[in-house]
């Protein structure tokens, strides 16, 4: 217990030079299914693993987890696959910063669910799964050569893991990180455009928060966002276009936030408008959360939605597009619904980042109704179709709505790729038998 709790409180340096100690390069964490035991590739690393499977809030059957550390930069790359019964895993690359390796594990499981339901409401033919690259404070970030080395190892990482994770942008990655990862291999979206590619995601996925937004009003009896009052936490590459978007639909004011000097200073310089304020805040500094408005935009980091925040929130409405904003889906769920907060599920209404990459393979279209129809009123599976449906049953069944879509989501997560089947766990079972986590640099 003692060694396990010492591994899992450990920080990125520390636990670097601990995996260089053991002579660890490459490690994982894999679902035994025929013992329902997750079993890790060194008997060093057990304890981490049961410790993994013992957790019931962000632990959900994952069918495994690789890792490699960076030949250069003493940096920890990660891969979370999740569930790859409806097709292979799909979601971005993360690079952040962690206290420890519980919160790094901790982020990439809970990324890694929330993107196969993502996924699934969506109705694309894709699991879920997560990237994360665990930034090293000893390292520049940004500096550009460190960036495309790190880059360049991550895609190497893909390349090894043959395709059971298709990586892609998000948060602390940016498009000419996506073109290193290109450039060492195939199974990556979000690619530049000018490689062919969909390239930065955010712009769509900002329309995508605006359809959850009006859908969550018309439930509510108001049919438009004009003449509304929206906060906006966050002004990185999804908040800024959201500010434009809200301003086009003629909302009343908005007031935005961000830790983040130069968001914060782009924003101001990039809208200059009376119905618009924007501001400097602290990092950790949620009072902000406590303003009056009519829709509450979480942009930023997760976890966001907590029993101290939500006893403060004066919004009617929340809807925004960081991933995994309840800290506690079941527990945070309800406080908001207890509350009388139109809650609606961030997995359901930021879908467009991996909407604009899902297809990238097929070529384009101008003004493409594959990726069109899911900013539309009445397609089945469009986010404002889909937020409608789940506020309905909500309502009708007495559950909050996170709950009902995450039903929604894990029954269409189950059902198998119509030609594949289920392919990435075949994949998974080929790496263990070949022993992935004993080579490195091999493809």
């Amino acid at each position: 217990m003692h060694r396990t709790i010492e591994l899992l409180s450990a920080s990125p340096q520390r636990f670097v030079e601990w995996l260089k100690t053991e002579g660890i390069r490459r490690f994982y964490f894999v679902l035994d299914k025929p013992g329902d035991k997750l079993a890790a590739s060194h008997p060093s690393l057990q304890p981490v693993a049961d410790f993994i499977a013992s957790d019931s809030r962000d632990f959900l059957q994952h069918e495994g987890m690789f890792f490699q550390l960076s030949e250069s930069c003493d940096t920890l790359h990660g891969a979370f696959v999740h569930k790859t019964v409806r097709g292979h895993a799909a979601g971005g690359v993360r690079y952040w910063h962690y206290e420890c390796l519980e919160d790094y594990l901790r982020d990439g499981l809970r990324l890694a669910k929330g993107m196969t339901r993502k996924n699934a409401l969506a109705g694309l033919w894709w699991g879920g799964g997560k990237g994360v690259m665990w930034h090293n404070p000893q390292v520049d970030k940004h500096d550009p050569e460190t960036r495309k080395t790190l880059y360049r190892e991550y895609g190497e990482l893909m390349t090894s893991i043959k395709g059971c994770y298709i990586t892609a942008e998000d948060a602390g990655t940016g498009p000419e990180d996506m073109a290193n990862i290109f450039a060492t291999t195939r199974f990556t979206t979000c690619i530049p455009e000018e490689l062919g590619g969909s390239g930065n995601p955010s712009v769509p996925t900002a329309r995508g928060v605006v359809r959850g937004m009006e859908a969550a009003l018309h439930f509510a009896g108001e049919e438009t966002l004009a003449g509304k009052t929206v906060f906006v936490q966050g002004l990185g590459n999804v908040g800024r276009p959201l500010l434009q978007f809200l301003l086009e639909k003629d909302v009343a004011r908005i007031t935005g936030v961000d830790i983040n000097r130069a968001n914060v200073e782009q924003a101001t310089d990039q809208f200059q408008t009376e119905k618009m304020q924007v501001r400097l805040v602290s990092p950790g500094d949620v009072s902000c959360l406590a303003s009056e408005c009519d829709v509450l935009a979480p942009c930023a980091t997760g976890a966001i939605l907590n029993p101290a925040t939500i006893e403060k929130i004066q919004a009617r409405i929340v809807c925004g597009a960081a991933n995994n904003q309840l800290e506690d889906t079941v527990r945070d769920d309800r406080l908001l619904a207890g509350r009388g907060i139109l809650y609606v599920p961030d997995f359901l209404t930021n879908r467009m980042g991996i909407v604009n990459c899902a297809n990238e393979q097929y070529g384009y279209v101008a003004d493409d109704p594959l990726i069109e129809r899911h900013l539309s009123s009445d397609w089945e599976y469009s986010i404002y179709k889909t937020t409608l449906r789940v506020l309905e049953k909500a309502y009708e069944s007495g559950q909050p709505p996170a709950q009902v879509a995450i039903e929604f989501a894990d029954t269409m997560s189950n059902q198998p790729h119509p030609i594949f089947g289920h392919r990435g766990q075949q994949i998974i079972e080929s790496l263990v038998a070949e022993r992935w986590h004993e080579g490195f640099g091999a493809r």
